[in-house]
């Protein structure tokens, strides 16, 4: 895995202090969701 570089005109910003366990369950559940969307067979419509 290599560097990501930043392009010139877009700034990325971090915040330095750690998650609550609230933020932590967020992004865990969406994770999840995602991962649960993911593994469900997509439909193919046929024309």
């Amino acid at each position: 895995m290599g560097l990501i570089r930043e392009p010139l005109d877009v700034d990325f910003f971090l915040d330095p202090r750690p998650l609550t366990k609230k933020e932590q369950k967020m992004i865990s559940d969406f994770i999840k969701a995602d991962k649960e969307k993911r593994k469900t067979p997509q439909k193919k419509l046929i024309h």
